[in-house]
């Protein structure tokens, strides 16, 4: 039922002028699902409430609550559709009341990290784009039909919501910085193997694919008393996003897999000075995709000991900076990082190698990321020790990769196995790290196991053979020419 559901939300937006993109629905019945989750959420702890003797206060004001404007029921529970707004006295009261009352809960928060300032960033950057107030009624109507009450309608709807987020991966363009293959996310938490009592950071959230796959490997990987669950939910999981659609997709999707109250701040991350992260600050855990090239302006480099213009080296010097001594990194990169000659790559990766053990590199095949060109790297290393052996795996797939042949987690079942023990195969390989140049420190991919054909003709044979084809080709012109 939820999934028809989903398909008619699309099918009716996709008729609105207001909405051309996978983008644009996703952001829109986003900030509608939001809402409805909200009330829901609201509903359970004030039965909660009840049941314990205790007063509740909910969040919004009645007038602005979702059983008060966006769909309004009798006692009986059946629509009561002289009290239920719709057309453009639906479309006003959104963009003219809801809007303008929601977005001021920035302002009046108490803190960053509350219900109410995150309702307040949602909405101070977001905009109704549905035009027709009948297609907004239509959308409101079909997102009232779903429930977040149980964990099975949870589960489900969360399914639902990562299948949208693929799609927006998969739409091309900017579509793709909201979504990180899944596959890839599991194996590269595998590898780094969050513990329940860590702390786990994102400082490029994205759609929080890391987040929520690591909320998953962490409560699945023991039994769990009520305040560890607490803690997972609340005190573990940290991330900043930059653009407000991923900060909202993001949050939304935390939400959707159990984690009620993200902590996830509207911040563009490169704004922080990284000599000003203190002890408190640090993480145990980062799990990232950094945004590739960028170009970032020059006020945004000044907060970087190794001055570039390349976003995700910046954010590769946070990482580093963000790592308690003894914590764990997988982040995705380019893998140009591992060769560049220019003066930030080389002493970036001075600075990866002697701060950190730099363990594992997991090199990806073309097409991993669908809609871009990029190849890119998977680094893995531990902050606190110079890194002495480096493993290579390079993922070899047999086939290639598009929107129908994607990477799938059987694809890394032979990297994770061997990760383990840094097992040398076919496609995994060591090396020393001192005998790597000192002035390059070049760590580019050269699969030793791959050993390239010699041409043992001579000169003389070559000289021949090229004769011969020169022939072959005199033939062919002379037949096409006897035809005309």
């Amino acid at each position: 039922m939820f999934e028809q559901t989903f398909k008619n939300i699309d099918d009716i937006l996709w008729k609105d002028s207001g909405c051309s993109t996978e983008l644009d629905y996703a952001e829109q019945s986003s900030w509608i699902l939001f809402l409805k989750w909200l009330d829901d959420y609201e509903k359970d702890k004030e039965t909660k409430a009840k049941l314990e003797n205790k007063k509740f206060k909910p969040t919004l004001d009645k007038e602005f609550q979702w059983s008060t404007w966006a769909v309004v029921k009798d006692k009986a529970g059946k629509v009561d559709f002289n009290k239920t707004l719709t057309g453009p006295d639906l479309k006003k009261f959104v963009d003219e009341k809801l809007f303008p009352y929601l977005s001021s809960f920035r302002n009046s928060a108490e803190s960053f990290d509350t219900l109410e300032y995150k309702i307040g960033e949602i909405f101070s950057e977001l905009k109704n784009k549905l035009q027709d107030g009948y297609t907004l009624r239509d959308v409101v109507n079909e997102v009232d039909n779903l429930q977040f009450q149980s964990n099975e309608q949870k589960h489900e709807l969360s399914a639902l919501y990562e299948e949208k987020i693929k799609n927006m991966g998969n739409a091309g363009r900017n579509g793709g910085e909201y979504y990180t293959p899944r596959p890839l996310i599991k194996s590269i938490i595998k590898v780094i193997d969050p513990k329940v009592g860590e702390t786990v950071y994102d400082g490029a959230v994205g759609s929080a694919g890391f987040l929520v796959e690591a909320f998953e490997h962490m409560s699945q990987s023991k039994s769990l008393t009520t305040t560890e669950l607490k803690n997972l939910q609340t005190k573990t999981f940290y991330g900043a996003e930059k653009k407000t659609l991923a900060y909202i997709i993001g949050i939304m999707n935390m939400i959707l897999h159990g984690i009620e109250s993200p902590n996830i701040i509207h911040q563009n991350t490169l704004e922080i000075n990284i000599q000003e992260i203190q002890n408190k600050d640090r993480v145990d855990v980062i799990l990232a995709n950094p945004p590739f090239g960028g170009k970032e302006k020059a006020n945004i480099q000044e907060n970087f000991p190794i001055k570039t213009g390349e976003t995700a080296y910046l954010f590769l010097q946070h990482f580093i900076k963000k790592l308690k001594v003894g914590g764990r990194c997988g982040v995705v990169i380019k893998n140009t990082f591992l060769s560049n000659t220019d003066k930030a790559s080389v002493a970036l990766r001075r600075q990866l190698l002697e701060e950190c053990n730099l363990f594992t590199i997991l090199d990806l095949p073309k097409g991993t990321f669908l809609g871009t060109g990029v190849q890119t790297v998977v680094l893995f290393f531990e902050k606190g020790k110079p890194s002495k052996k480096l493993w290579y795996y390079q993922l070899n797939v047999g086939r290639n990769m598009g929107k129908t042949n994607s990477l799938n987690e059987n694809d890394l079942v032979d990297f994770i196995k061997l990760a383990k023990t840094q097992g040398q195969s076919d496609n995994s390989w060591l090396i020393d790290i001192e005998k790597i140049n000192k002035e390059t420190l070049d760590l580019g991919v050269q699969n030793p196991n791959i050993i390239e054909e010699i041409d043992n003709r001579t000169p003389e044979q070559i000289i021949y053979e090229i004769d011969e084809l020169d022939k072959q080709s005199s033939k062919i012109l002379k037949s096409i020419k006897e035809l005309l």
